[in-house]
C-alpha cells in the first residue's frame, strides 16, 4: 500500500503564515567558496565548482526588523493571536514558532514550508532538530513516504539524510548541493557528553582536518526544532546557536510557557478536535469497587437495550465438570439467578438474583441489594485478572470496530503497551519461545469472544474474514531483539522513557504500510503488542483501540497514551478518511478507544486537565477585552479592527441573549442555538458574525474536549427490516437514489464583466500608516484590568500617513498570485484588471498583499454565484445502495440524543440538536406520514462548494398530501437572510439535483417543523 497524501488548507495556511513574515524578501541564491581543509584531495578541472558552497541568503537591509514586525503582527492578529512586541530571540537569527495538534501532519507542514520558503526566498538549506530516536526515524520516514507528492507539487526533490558522525561526507555534499538540502540530527549528537557527540566540534583527520559544525554553520541553514520542549534545554539552547542559523523554526503540540517565540499559527487540541482532523476519543473504564457484603467475583461488561426488555453482559465464575471454575461472559435477564448459571456456587448463593437492568445509569441491582455499573468489578480480583479483563474488553472494542469497517476497506489495529517482554514472549534454556501470560491471556480471550460472537445480517464475508486468520498469527509483538534474535527490553536512559533502539524503530517503520494491509495472506496482524519506551515510533493511522498492561502507579501522561491513535484512518487504497472522504461521518467512523486500568471518570478528568494545560493560552471567559483589538471581515472580505465600544455592544448582547453567564462563561443556550442555526448576533457587526463567533468560539471549552464514555452509548440503532420492505419506503428510495453530476456553463464575459463591477464598488484597500497615541494610568482597579491594558486611558492619537508603495526590490506576479487564489485564467484575469477604474488599480502600491488577497475574494464571491446561476445537474447510472441504512453502527445514550421511533427506519433515532429531536417527534405522530429517515452521512450531493448532506427523506401516505416523496432540510430559522450564502447556494444545488432525478415526484425544500413541511406536502 503506498499512503496519499492530501493539500490540506490548514497545512498550507501554516506554511504560509511562516512565510509572509518575511514578504518583501527576494528570491536570491548565494554562493561561497567553501573551506576545502588540509589534506590530500582529489583536484579535476570542475576543482572550483566541487568547493563552490551554497547558503541561505540574508535578509536584504531593505527589509527592516520593523518592517518584518509589522507583517508578524498582521498575521498573528489574522490568526486570533496575540501580537508580538518584538521580534522575541532576535539576537540568535529570526524565531518563529507553530503549533500543532498531534496526529494532523506537524511533519509533512514542516516539510511543506521548506519548499515554500524556497519557491519564494530560494532558501535551501533546513536542519530538523529532534529530541530522540524514535522521532528522527519517523521524520526520516515521512520525508522518504512525501517525496513523490512534493515532487509533484513543485517540480523539484529535497535530499535528505540523518547526520551520523561516521559519515562526514554527507556535511560536504549538504554544503555543496543547490538544491533543498535538509539534515535530521537528533539533540543528543551535539549535545551529549559522549566522545562520538564531541565530534561534530572536533577538528577531525578524515575531515581534512575541519570542524563539522563550521562547515554546516556557514550555509546559514534554517533550523526546525520538532517538539522544542523536549530539546531545548539550557545548554542545548547554547549549543543550537553554534548552527549560526538565520531563521529557527519551532513546532510542537505543546509548546512550555515563555519559550514559544513570535507564534504565527495555532492548531491546538480544541480547534484539531472541533474541526474533525483528529480521531474522537473514548474511554472504556475499568474500575475495582471495594464490597463488604461480598467477595463474589462479578464483572459487568455492558448494558444491551433495544425495543425488548434490557438485558446485560456479566462476567462471573462458572463451575466446570472436572477442573476449577473460571471466568465466562453471559447475556443474563431480569430474574436471572447466578447460582443457577454458575452450576451452583456457593459465591452466589445470598440473594444474587437480578432485580433491575437500569439502562439509564448503566447498572444492574441484585435482589441483595448490590449494584454494580458498566465497567465495575468486585469481589476478590488480582492484578492478573484486571489485565485479563482490559485484553478482553480490547478484543470486544476492535471486533465491533472492525465489523463497521470491514466493508469500508479499513484495516483496524489494537495496540497493547507493556513494561516487560517476559509477559509477551517467554524462552527456555534452549531459546525456543511460548506464549507469555499476556499472549495467553490474549489468545483465550480472543477465541471466547469469536465463539460467542452474535453473526449480524449480511456479515458472511466478515466472519469468513475471520475464519480465515488463525488466533496465533493475528497478533504480533514488535520489541527490540537481541544478537540471538530473542526479544529483549528496550533500553531506557534514567531521566528518560524513550528508548533510542534504532534497530526496533526501524521494524516498526518498515512494516508501518504492511500492517495496513486487509489481505489476512500478507498481513494477518491486527492486536500488536510493543513495549511501551517505544511508544513514540507508533504513528500508524489505523490504530483504533489503545491498551496500556501497566502497573496504575505508571507515570505515563494519558496525553502522551491516546497520542498514537489520534491520526485519521486510511483506506486500503492509502486515502485518509477525512472530511473530504466522509463528510460529516468523521467522527463516526474515526474513534480511538482507550481501554484504562482506572474508571471513566478518573481517566476522563486526568486527560482534561493535561488538554487544559497544553490550551492555557486560550481565553477563558467572553470579556470586552477579547475582542478588542481583534480583527474582523465581513463576506466581502472587508476588514475592520474591533474597538471597545463595537467589544462592549457585543457582550452586552451575548449577555442579552442569554449566551454568557455574568461571569463571562459561555452558557448551554450558546451551543443550543448554535447547534439549531439560532445565533443572534450584535447588530453592530451582523455583516462580520462569522469573524465574530470564530473568535467566542477560540473560548476554552472543557465540554468539547472531554472524551466520550464508550460505555455511555448505550443504545445501537437495529433497521426495521419490515420498513425496509414497505411500499411507500422502496418508492420513495426509488425516487432519490440515483447519482448526478453537475456541469457549470458560464459566459466568462459576463463574469469579468461581474467582478469589475463588484471590484470598482466594494475594493477597499489600506493605505499604511503610523499611528502615535498617549495616554496614563489613573487608577488600577484590578489585576485583570492590569494585564490587559484597559488601565491606560487613551488622551491623544494622532496618525501619520506613510508614503510607503510596493519595495522595488519585489517583483509581484499580481496575475500569478491571482490565479493561484481563485483559479481563473491569467487572460480572464488581465481582463478584470484592465476593466478597473485607475483609482481602485491604484491601491495595488499602497499595499499589494492586502489588495490581492480582498480582489481574490471578491472576485470568488462572484465565481461561486455564477456558478450557482448557471448549474445542471446530470443523471448517472450510478445509484446508492441501502447498504448506506445497513452498514454503519449509529450508537448513543437514551435520553441524551437517542429517542424511541415508532415511524423511522430504524427502531431509535439519534438527532444532533432540540430542532432534530422536536421534528422527529413530530413526524412519529403524523398519521399521514408511513415511514421517514435521518439521512445518513454517505448520502450526499456533489456541489461547487462542496458535498452537501440533507436532513431527512419521508414519504406520506397516498391521497393524504400532494406531493407523496419529500426530503427536507430542518433549519432553526426559516429567514432567508439568516441563511448563509453558501448554504443558500448548497440549498440552490440540491433542488436542481433533485428535479433531475425525479422528474418532479420529489419535493426537496427547507422547513422549521413537522407543519411546515405538511403545508408543503399539501401544496
Amino acid at each position: 500500500m503506498k499512503l496519499q497524501f492530501k493539500h490540506q488548507k490548514f497545512q498550507a495556511d501554516a506554511a504560509k503564515a511562516v512565510v509572509d513574515v518575511f514578504a518583501g524578501q527576494p528570491c536570491l541564491t548565494h554562493t561561497y567558496m567553501m573551506d576545502r581543509g588540509d589534506g590530500s584531495y582529489q583536484v579535476g578541472f570542475n576543482e572550483e565548482r566541487n568547493f563552490t558552497g551554497f547558503s541561505n541568503h540574508k535578509i536584504v537591509p531593505e527589509l527592516s526588523d520593523r518592517q518584518i514586525l509589522e507583517q508578524l503582527n498582521k498575521i498573528q492578529r489574522a490568526n486570533q493571536l496575540k501580537p508580538s512586541e518584538r521580534l522575541e530571540g532576535r539576537e540568535n537569527g529570526y524565531n518563529l514558532s507553530v503549533e500543532m495538534e498531534t496526529g494532523v501532519g506537524k511533519t509533512y507542514t514542516y516539510i511543506k514550508t521548506m519548499f515554500e520558503l524556497n519557491k519564494h526566498y530560494g532558501w535551501c538549506k533546513f536542519i530538523v532538530v529532534v529530541p530522540s530516536v524514535a522521532i528522527r526515524e519517523g521524520v526520516y520516514k515521512s520525508f522518504e513516504m512525501t517525496q513523490e507528492h512534493f515532487a509533484e507539487e513543485y517540480g523539484k526533490k529535497a535530499r535528505f539524510f540523518i547526520y551520523d558522525s561516521s559519515r562526514l561526507s554527507e556535511i560536504d555534499r549538504f554544503a555543496s548541493d543547490s538544491s533543498i538540502s535538509v539534515m535530521i540530527i537528533n539533540s543528543q549528537a551535539f549535545n551529549a557528553k559522549g566522545k562520538d557527540a564531541r565530534r561534530i566540534y572536533m577538528k577531525l583527520d578524515d575531515f581534512r582536518s575541519r570542524r563539522p559544525i563550521d562547515i554546516i554553520a556557514k550555509t546559514n541553514p534554517i533550523l526546525i526544532i520538532d517538539e522544542p520542549q523536549s530539546v531545548e534545554g539550557k545548554q542545548t539552547k547554547e549549543r543550537l546557536k553554534g548552527f549560526h542559523p538565520l531563521l529557527t523554526l519551532r513546532y510542537s503540540a505543546t509548546h512550555k510557557s515563555g519559550s514559544a517565540y513570535n507564534m504565527v499559527f495555532r492548531l491546538d487540541a480544541m480547534e484539531a478536535y472541533n474541526r474533525r482532523l483528529v480521531k474522537k476519543i473514548e474511554v472504556k473504564g475499568i474500575a475495582q469497587r471495594g464490597s463488604t457484603a461480598t467477595d463474589s467475583y462479578i464483572y459487568l461488561e455492558s448494558i444491551n437495550l433495544s425495543k425488548s426488555d434490557p438485558t446485560a453482559t456479566l462476567q462471573f465464575e462458572v463451575k466446570l465438570s472436572g477442573s476449577a471454575p473460571k471466568k465466562r461472559s453471559r447475556i443474563v435477564r431480569v430474574g436471572d439467578n447466578l447460582y443457577d448459571c454458575s452450576g451452583g456456587l456457593e459465591e452466589y448463593k445470598e440473594g444474587f438474583v437480578i432485580k433491575q437492568i437500569d439502562g439509564h445509569n448503566d447498572c444492574v441491582e441484585f435482589l441483595n441489594g448490590i449494584r454494580i455499573f458498566a465497567g465495575d468489578v468486585i469481589g476478590s480480583v488480582d492484578e492478573d485478572q484486571l489485565r485479563r479483563i482490559q485484553i478482553r474488553e480490547t478484543i470486544l472494542s476492535h471486533i465491533l470496530r472492525e465489523r463497521q469497517l470491514f466493508y469500508k476497506g479499513v484495516k483496524v489495529l489494537s495496540l497493547f503497551f507493556i513494561d516487560e517482554v517476559a509477559n509477551y514472549r517467554e524462552y527456555d534454556g534452549a531459546g525456543k519461545p511460548s506464549n507469555g501470560k499476556y499472549a495467553v491471556m490474549f489468545e483465550e480471550e480472543y477465541n471466547d469472544v469469536i465463539a460467542n460472537m452474535q453473526l449480524a445480517a449480511g456479515g458472511d464475508a466478515y466472519i469468513r474474514y475471520l475464519q480465515s486468520i488463525p488466533t496465533a498469527k493475528t497478533h504480533a509483538g514488535y520489541f527490540s531483539v537481541d544478537g540471538k534474535g530473542k526479544m529483549v527490553n528496550s533500553k531506557v536512559g534514567r531521566k528518560e522513557n524513550i528508548s533510542d533502539d534504532v534497530s526496533a524503530y526501524e521494524l516498526i517503520m518498515k512494516n508501518k504500510e504492511l500492517l495496513l494491509d486487509s489481505n489476512p495472506e500478507r498481513s494477518p496482524v491486527r492486536f500488536i503488542f510493543s513495549h511501551s519506551a517505544l511508544r513514540e515510533g507508533w504513528d500508524n493511522p489505523n490504530v483504533f483501540q489503545i491498551c496500556t498492561l501497566k502497573q496504575s502507579s505508571s507515570t505515563l501522561r494519558k496525553r502522551q497514551e491516546v497520542g498514537r491513535g489520534l491520526r485519521l484512518c486510511v483506506s486500503q487504497s492509502g486515502e485518509r478518511m477525512d472530511t473530504n472522504a466522509l463528510g460529516n461521518d468523521v467522527h463516526n467512523i474515526n474513534i480511538l478507544t482507550v481501554i484504562a486500568n482506572e474508571s471513566y471518570d478518573s481517566f476522563a478528568k486526568g486527560l482534561q486537565t493535561e488538554i487544559a494545560e497544553a490550551v492555557a493560552d486560550r481565553p477563558q471567559a467572553v470579556t470586552v477585552e477579547l475582542f478588542v483589538g481583534k480583527v474582523i471581515s465581513d463576506d466581502a472580505g472587508n476588514e475592520q479592527v474591533v474597538d471597545y465600544n463595537t467589544a462592549f455592544a457585543i457582550q452586552f448582547d451575548m449577555i442579552s441573549n442569554g449566551y454568557i453567564d455574568r461571569n463571562g462563561m459561555v452558557t448551554d443556550k450558546y451551543y443550543e442555538d448554535k447547534a439549531n442555526g439560532n445565533l443572534k448576533i450584535a447588530e453592530e457587526v451582523a455583516d462580520s458574525a462569522a469573524s465574530v463567533f470564530a473568535i467566542i468560539d477560540s473560548i476554552y471549552d472543557p465540554r468539547s474536549l472531554q472524551p466520550e464514555n464508550a460505555r455511555g452509548n448505550n443504545v445501537e440503532l437495529q433497521i426495521d427490516r419490515a420498513k425496509l420492505d414497505m411500499p411507500e419506503f422502496k418508492e420513495l428510495w426509488s425516487n432519490i437514489k440515483t447519482k448526478t453530476v453537475y456541469t457549470v456553463d458560464f459566459d466568462t464575459e459576463e463574469l469579468i464583466q461581474k467582478a469589475v463591477a463588484a471590484l470598482n464598488s466594494k475594493l477597499f484597500v489600506s493605505k499604511i500608516h503610523f499611528q502615535v497615541e498617549k495616554g496614563a494610568m489613573d487608577i488600577i482597579r484590578s489585576k485583570e484590568e492590569l494585564l490587559s491594558g484597559s488601565s491606560f486611558v487613551k488622551e491623544e492619537s494622532i496618525r501619520y500617513s506613510a508614503a510607503i508603495t510596493a519595495n522595488s526590490n519585489v517583483k509581484y506576479d499580481l496575475i500569478g498570485k491571482l490565479v493561484d487564489e481563485t483559479g481563473l485564467t491569467r487572460k480572464a484575469l488581465a481582463s478584470i484588471l484592465k476593466g478597473l477604474q485607475p483609482s481602485v488599480f491604484g491601491q495595488f502600491k499602497d499595499n499589494p498583499e492586502e489588495f490581492i488577497v480582498k480582489a481574490a475574494a471578491l472576485i470568488n464571491d462572484e465565481k461561486a454565484l455564477a456558478v450557482i446561476e448557471h448549474i445542471t445537474y446530470e443523471v448517472l447510472d450510478d445509484a446508492y445502495n441501502t447498504d448506506i441504512f445497513t452498514g454503519p453502527t449509529i450508537k448513543g445514550r437514551l435520553d441524551v440524543n437517542v429517542m424511541e421511533t415508532k415511524r423511522h427506519l430504524y427502531d431509535h433515532i439519534v438527532y444532533d440538536s432540540a430542532v432534530e429531536r422536536n421534528f422527529a417527534a413530530q413526524l412519529d405522530a403524523s398519521t399521514d406520514v408511513a415511514v421517514y429517515v435521518k439521512l445518513p452521512d454517505s448520502f450526499y450531493i456533489a456541489t461547487p462548494l462542496g458535498r452537501y448532506n440533507p436532513d431527512w427523506a419521508i414519504a406520506f401516505y397516498k391521497d393524504t398530501v400532494k406531493h407523496v416523496y419529500f426530503v427536507a432540510e430542518t433549519k432553526g430559522s426559516m429567514h432567508s437572510m439568516q441563511l448563509r450564502l453558501i448554504e443558500q447556494s448548497k440549498i440552490h444545488c440540491a433542488r436542481e439535483h433533485f428535479r433531475a432525478i425525479s422528474g418532479g415526484n420529489v419535493v426537496y425544500d427547507v422547513v422549521d417543523s413537522c407543519q411546515s413541511l405538511l403545508e408543503k406536502a399539501m401544496g
